[in-house]
Formats: structure tokens, sequence, C-alpha cells
């Protein structure tokens, strides 16, 4: 009886084939979502949509998105990075105050070094101490802001000086567009043909799946999560130049406001904190979706403490709401 009004193959068959191929390209879903929330923002102010409105929504996306890119890699071990804010920036303080001393370019080689340092910090504690990734990077996080309130008071008469290059790549732009994407394209790239193409990037992912597995298979794993801290401090203080060329203002706490975002953007994109699944494109994606809803909380002119209760519950919710679309079949 309950069969008396069966649907058609046919239309049953379309639908099937769609969410499989949703399931089988999560990406696709959140970009919708993506334009969406945009025609949404169009119409609570219409004709702020425009070329100049998007080449500033990528702007501002990019040091986000290379942030959560260092956190789609670490999940993907069943990690976490909790120290990529202060070593970004540590590696614009470091910049801006010894390019007036030895000039940019060793300036920011030494500022690079500081991320390698705290990843092989993060690295031993994680690889061969065994300390689980959320509280040595936090602990290496707050060690590294202790060292850096140190060097200031040894530097704070030198003065700053920020190179023509990062201030070219963090405010310049180029038919329209930021010339942050000369540096973000090549970076995105790179990770991609890391994760989907390189052997580090297939053992990434089988430790997060299944680490006694992948031990018994032979793999090294102190030397692939080594590997992977030290990838990850230099892609932070990579972002550190970068956003130190947007901003121009050195501080003591420039970039430590993106590193929970950076988690939002990697977990909304569709990485698994518990390891074995990532997807950096989602995480590019997740970073854009979390610009236009900040614009969006502004332009409501909603008070700032009322801002950042919304702000998690839309985080939230566009969480929980990706995961069901593009949970394991």
């Amino acid at each position: 009886m309950s069969d008396i009004h069966p649907k058609p193959a046919e239309h049953v068959a379309p639908l099937v084939r769609l969410g499989r191929f949703l399931k089988d390209n999560p990406v696709i879903p959140l970009i919708g979502f993506l334009f969406a929330l945009i025609g949404i923002l169009e119409l609570m102010r219409p004709g702020i949509v425009s070329v100049f409105w998007a080449g500033n929504l990528i702007k501002f996306a990019i040091p986000l998105a290379m942030l959560a890119a260092a956190q789609v890699l670490t999940m993907l071990t069943g990690g976490i990075d909790l120290s990529v804010g202060i070593v970004a920036t540590c590696s614009a303080f470091v910049t801006a105050t010894l390019t007036p001393l030895i000039g940019p370019a060793p300036a920011m080689l030494v500022a690079m070094g500081t991320g390698v340092i705290v990843g092989l910090v993060n690295g031993f504690g994680v690889a061969i101490a065994r300390v689980h990734p959320l509280i040595m990077t936090l602990g290496t996080g707050l060690i590294a802001t202790g060292c850096l309130q140190v060097y200031q008071r040894f530097v704070i008469s030198t003065g700053t000086d920020i190179p023509a290059v990062l201030e070219w790549l963090g405010t310049g732009r180029s038919w329209n567009l930021p010339n942050g994407l000369f540096l973000f394209i090549p970076f995105a790239g790179f990770v991609l043909w890391l994760m989907r193409y390189t052997g580090f990037g297939r053992l990434l992912f089988a430790l997060g799946s299944n680490e006694k597995a992948a031990k018994l298979s032979g793999v090294r794993s102190w030397q692939v999560l080594m590997a992977l801290y030290v990838l990850s401090g230099l892609i932070a203080a990579l972002t550190g130049l970068l956003y130190l060329g947007m901003i121009r203002a050195p501080s003591l706490s420039l970039a430590v406001p993106l590193m929970l975002p950076s988690v939002a953007a990697a977990v909304i994109g569709g990485t698994s904190i518990f390891g074995g699944r990532g997807s950096f494109a989602g995480a590019m994606v997740g970073a854009l979706i979390l610009r236009v809803i900040d614009t969006m909380l502004t332009l409501a002119r909603m008070p700032e403490g009322a801002r950042i209760a919304l702000f998690g519950l839309i985080i939230l919710a566009v969480t929980a709401l990706y995961v069901r679309l593009s949970e394991t079949r």
C-alpha cells in the first residue's frame, strides 16, 4: 500500500547522482553558499559588490587562507598548530625592526628562521616527546610571545622599516586584483600539489587515518611530523611577511587575531579535526566565506560583543551544515 504512487526511476536516479556528485565534490556546495552570502550582502547594501570590493575581499582573505593551509596540513595528522598567529607576528615584527639595521633581504631571512625554529620545537614536542599538538603548540606560542616582548626592549630605539617589496605585495593592485595573488597563487599550487601528488602528502593522510597501521607499514612518523611542523612554521612566517606589507604597522599582536579564524576556515572547508580528511581548496573558500560574513556583521553595525558571538554561531552552523553535506559515504 505504501507504493501506490512510486516515484519514476528516471526521476529518482538524477537526484541520487546529484547527491553522489556533491559528496565527491564537496567544495561545490561551499562555493554555492559563498555566492548566496554575497547575494545577501548585495541586498543589505545595493551596489557594494563590485570589482574593487572583490579585490579587497580576496586581499584580506589571502593571509587567512595561508594560515588555514598550515591548519589543514597539521589537521590531516589529527593535530593542530595554535602557534601560527604568534609566529606570523614574530616574523613581521622581526622584519620591520631588523630592516633598518641589516637590510630587507637578510631581515626577511632571519624572520623566516623564526618560523623554522618554532616549527622544530613543535615537531620535537609532538613527534619525539609525544606531547599533544594542541598543548605543544599553545605552549610554544606563549613562549614565543614572551621572547618577542623581550626582543622588543632591545630594538625599541632602532625604529622600524617595511621592505618595499612587502608593501607592493600587501597594498598594490594589478588589473584591479591585489598583488598578493602573485605570492598566493604559487603558494596555493604548491600546497595542492603537496597534498595530492607527493608521497609526503599521502603520508599525512595515512597518519591521520590510522597512525598505528602507518607505522606497521614502515612509516617513520616522527620524521613526517618534524617536517610537517617545520613547514607549518615556514607558512606562518611567510604569512607574517605578507600581512606586514598589508597592515604596515608592526605590533606585538599583529597577526594573532587570525589564528582562530584560520582554524575555522579549515574546518568550514571540510578538514576533519580528527585527521585523515582535508581540503585546502575548501579552506580557501572557507576563508572567503569568513571575510564575507565579517563584512555583513560590520554593515549590520552590531556591538563588538554581539558581533563576536554571532560570528561564532554562524561558524558553528556553517561547519555543521558542510560536515553534513560532505560526510563520508
